[in-house]
C-alpha cells in the first residue's frame, strides 16, 4: 500500500455562535480554504482526484453535497468529484481518514480533506403533512443547529435519544457509581480542566501559534478597509495591553449553573473550543511516491487515523498497538470535562 503525506493544511478562525462568521455560508467558507490550500502548495488544481470534507449539519446552505459545491466555489475544475462525510463531531477527521484511504489504495495520488460546519445558520426543518391539506394542527419545528430531530420511535426504544452533553452527565454518573477509576468526576476537576484548556488557548494564541494556519475572512466595508477575522472567537479571551487575557477564572466557572437538571456540567466547562461554532479547515493530502512528491515539504506522515467513541471497539487498540519510533504522542479530542477526566485516568 502507498504511504501518504500531508502537504499542508489551512483553516478559518473558529468563530461564536451568533459571532464575527455569522454572515458568512458555510460553503463560502469551506470555497475559501480549499482556494487557500491551492494558492499555498501551487498544486495544479486539475491533478486533484477528489475533495472529502466532513459536515454533521447538512440542513441548510451546507446541503446537497458541501463538498462538491466548495470545490466548484473555489474554481476547481469541474471533473474534481466532491464527497460530503457525515459522522458527527468526528467528520472532518473521517474525510481526511478516507482520503488517505483512497491515497492508500491507489484510487488516486492528490486529494484536498477537511470539514466545514456553521452552527449558527443551522435552519429550522418543518416536516411534510403526511397527506395534502392536512391533517389541521400544528406541526413542531426541529432546531437543526443541534442534537437529534425527526427521532424514530424505534430507536427512542432501543437508545435514549440523548443530546452529547447528557452523554457527558452520563460518564459523570458513571464515576459515581464507580465505574470509572479514580472516584467521581467533581464538578471542581471539571472546571480545572475547562480553565487549563483556556489557558493553553490563550498561551497559543499570544504566542501566534496559529497564524501560520488561519485564513483571515475579510469582511468588505463600505467605507474604509475590509475588517479581518484571524483570530480564534471562542476561547474566554479579551484584549490586553500587550496581547490577550484571560476572561474567566475559576470562581467565574464555579457559579456557572449546569447546563441539564440535576447535572454537573457547564457549557464552559470543556476545551476551549468546545461549543456552537463557525469555521472550515481542509488539509492536502497527497501519496508519497517520491517520484510524484520530489523534494516538496511535507507537514506529516499519516499512519492511521481513528475516531473512536469512548468505548472503544478492540481494532482502534489494535490499530495503535505497534506504532513507528517516531511517533511523538497521541491525541484526545473531546468538548466535555467529564470525557476528557475520564479518559485521561
Amino acid at each position: 500500500m502507498q504511504d501518504v503525506v500531508i502537504i499542508d493544511g489551512v483553516r478559518t478562525a473558529i468563530g461564536r455562535h451568533a459571532g464575527a462568521l455569522s454572515d458568512t455560508r458555510p460553503d463560502d467558507l469551506a470555497a475559501l480554504v480549499i482556494r487557500e490550500i491551492v494558492n499555498r502548495t501551487g498544486i495544479d488544481p486539475a491533478e486533484v482526484e477528489e475533495v472529502f470534507f466532513g459536515c454533521a449539519n447538512q440542513a441548510g446552505e451546507d446541503n446537497r453535497n458541501v463538498a462538491r459545491m466548495a470545490a466548484l466555489l473555489a474554481g476547481l475544475p469541474h471533473a474534481v468529484g466532491g464527497v460530503t462525510v457525515n459522522r458527527l463531531c468526528a467528520s472532518g477527521l473521517n474525510a481526511v481518514n478516507q482520503a488517505a484511504r483512497a491515497i492508500a489504495a491507489g484510487e488516486g495520488d492528490v486529494y484536498i480533506a477537511g470539514g466545514v460546519e456553521s452552527m449558527t445558520r443551522a435552519p429550522y426543518s418543518l416536516p411534510k403533512n403526511s397527506r395534502p391539506f392536512g391533517p389541521s394542527g400544528n406541526v413542531t419545528a426541529w432546531d437543526t443547529t443541534l442534537g437529534w430531530r425527526y427521532p424514530n420511535p424505534k430507536m427512542e426504544a432501543l437508545f435514549p435519544l440523548e443530546a452529547m452533553g447528557e452523554t457527558a452527565e452520563n460518564i459523570y454518573q458513571m464515576s459515581c457509581d464507580g465505574g470509572i477509576s479514580g472516584g467521581v468526576i467533581s464538578r471542581e476537576e471539571q472546571d480545572a480542566f475547562a480553565l487549563e484548556s483556556q489557558r493553553k488557548a490563550l498561551a497559543a494564541i499570544n504566542d501566534g501559534r496559529f497564524q501560520a494556519e488561519i485564513v483571515p475572512v475579510l469582511f468588505p466595508q463600505r467605507k474604509g478597509d475590509p475588517i479581518v477575522f484571524d483570530t480564534d472567537e471562542h476561547p474566554r479571551i479579551k484584549k490586553g495591553d500587550g496581547g490577550y487575557v484571560l476572561d474567566t477564572s475559576m470562581e467565574t466557572l464555579a457559579k456557572l449553573k449546569p447546563a441539564f437538571p440535576g447535572g454537573t456540567y457547564s457549557y464552559s466547562d470543556g476545551t476551549s473550543m468546545a461549543g456552537p461554532h463557525v469555521a472550515g479547515v481542509v488539509a492536502l493530502l497527497w501519496s508519497a511516491n517520491p517520484a510524484l512528491i520530489g523534494d516538496v515539504d511535507t507537514t506529516e506522515r499519516i499512519l492511521t487515523g481513528t475516531a473512536q467513541p469512548i468505548i472503544a471497539p478492540p481494532s482502534a487498540c489494535d490499530a495503535t498497538a505497534d506504532l513507528p519510533n517516531n511517533t511523538t504522542g497521541y491525541g484526545l479530542v473531546d468538548a466535555y470535562a467529564a470525557v476528557a477526566a475520564a479518559l485521561s485516568r
